[in-house]
């Protein structure tokens, strides 16, 4: 992954500007974190594929059990990622890493979580995901003569190619998936996730891989120095809590963000 340290808001901007598309992009709060999911986080040094089965297994059972008792505003999910995605937005732990078309809302997210007394450096990672998906496809292709899917083929199917030709085998690949049914939030965050399909290994350690080494990986790293820059950008373009989430809950991230920077 190329790692690119900038110091301005105009190198910022003008880096943005100059990446192609279809890109997707995942702001942290600290450029030396690595891209990890809630469920590695959760199994910690326990993480296994048996260990990391039997986690998903049992979240997927207690949510879906109880999804009806307690949901008002979602339709019931009807495949492995949907329930995923819904149990990743509400905050149980999954091997689902959020990522966002936007490069501004990714940014927005790395301030969110940003410790202002500590002023790490923050990163954004960009991925190509055209390119990242073809290859997941063709190494597919070479471990099973009868897939014959391409990019195009997928579009609206991509829950179910997983669940077949992905995740009952551990395949050594990485996954984009967009749920097919999005709720307000996820639509308003232009929201995607990345996983992994072998549950025995982490998505920082596939992306590694020989079959990725082609795929346009961006790592943009900006100073914690300059912070407050890339808050004044953001309220610039009117990206802010309230405009990602479009709730209450966003009116309070918005107004945490604002004391945060505000007070430092």
């Amino acid at each position: 992954m190329r790692e690119t340290i900038l110091s301005s808001e105009e190198e910022l901007v003008s880096a943005i500007n100059k990446l192609p598309n279809p890109l997707i992009y995942r702001g942290q709060s600290d450029s030396n974190w690595s891209l990890q999911t809630t469920l590695e986080r959760g199994c910690g040094s326990n993480y296994s594929k048996e260990f990391a089965e039997k986690y998903e297994g049992y979240a997927i059972e207690q949510f879906s059990s109880r999804f009806h008792l307690y949901d008002k505003e979602n339709i019931q999910p009807n495949s492995l990622l949907e329930w995923l995605a819904i149990m990743q937005h509400y905050g149980v732990p999954t091997r689902l890493l959020d990522f966002t078309t936007s490069p501004y809302a990714a940014l927005y997210f790395a301030l969110e979580t940003y410790d202002i007394a500590r002023r790490p450096d923050i990163a954004l990672y960009c991925i190509n995901y055209t390119e990242l998906m073809e290859k997941t496809l063709e190494i597919i292709k070479l471990e099973d003569n009868e897939f014959n899917e391409t990019r195009q083929s997928i579009n609206g199917s991509q829950d179910e190619i997983f669940k077949k030709y992905v995740d009952r085998f551990n395949r050594n690949v990485l996954w984009v998936t967009e749920p097919q049914r999005l709720n307000a939030r996820i639509d308003k965050q232009s929201g995607c996730f990345l996983v992994s399909g072998n549950k025995g290994r982490r998505i920082s350690e596939i992306i590694c891989d020989a079959g990725y080494e082609e795929v346009t990986m961006n790592k943009i790293i900006f100073p914690g120095a300059k912070i407050e820059s890339v808050f004044a950008l953001l309220r610039k373009m009117n990206i802010s809590g309230k405009s990602i989430y479009g709730d209450l809950m966003g009116l309070s991230r918005s107004l945490a963000l604002d004391l945060k920077i505000y007070a430092a």
